[in-house]
């Protein structure tokens, strides 16, 4: 186990992006087959237009435009803290033309509970608020939220989050 290269093979969990517009989309999910170079996906494809929005209205730096430009496992959940659209992802890729990145189990769980559970509506409930009872509010139902997950790499991955924004005081 230790030292194994992870290839992609079926059942292999994926990262992968794909261009829309002047910037890209990002798609996670499993391998379901492999015919040569090309790569048969079944997952999620997000659009973080929050993010594409706030970087059209010259609200965001440098870091966001570089998000959306070279969105990687790493980086793509700070682009889960605004508004997202997502639908399911069931396609081909091509090795060829589309970057395609193994991810651990664990990241794949990470950011499919983030879609699942709607994170990103609570995070940008709590950020478009102006100060006040309404913002406490959506405060606490983040912080009721953070605290019924189950998922333990999720619950460490939205606190980091909050403790940056510094929304959770």
């Amino acid at each position: 186990m230790f030292g194994q290269k992870l290839s992609l093979k079926e059942g292999a969990h994926v990262f992968s992006t794909r261009k829309n517009g002047d910037y890209n989309d990002f798609i996670f999910g499993v391998i379901t087959g492999i015919d040569g170079r090309k790569v048969g996906i079944n997952g999620v494809i997000v659009n973080p237009v929050g993010l594409k929005n706030k970087i059209e209205q010259g609200k965001t730096g440098e870091r966001s435009r570089e998000i959306l430009l070279y969105p990687t496992p790493d980086n793509v959940v700070l682009a889960l803290v605004y508004r997202i659209e997502y639908e399911n992802f069931a396609d081909v890729i091509d090795l060829d033309k589309d970057k395609c990145d193994i991810i651990p189990p664990q990241v794949y769980q990470m950011l499919d509970g983030w879609i699942r559970e709607s994170l990103s509506e609570f995070l940008n409930k709590v950020l478009s608020l102006p100060l006040g009872s309404e913002r406490d509010e959506a405060k606490r139902v983040l912080k009721y939220r953070m605290e019924s997950l189950v998922d333990k790499n999720l619950k460490r991955a939205l606190y980091s989050v909050c403790r940056s924004l510094k929304i959770l005081n």
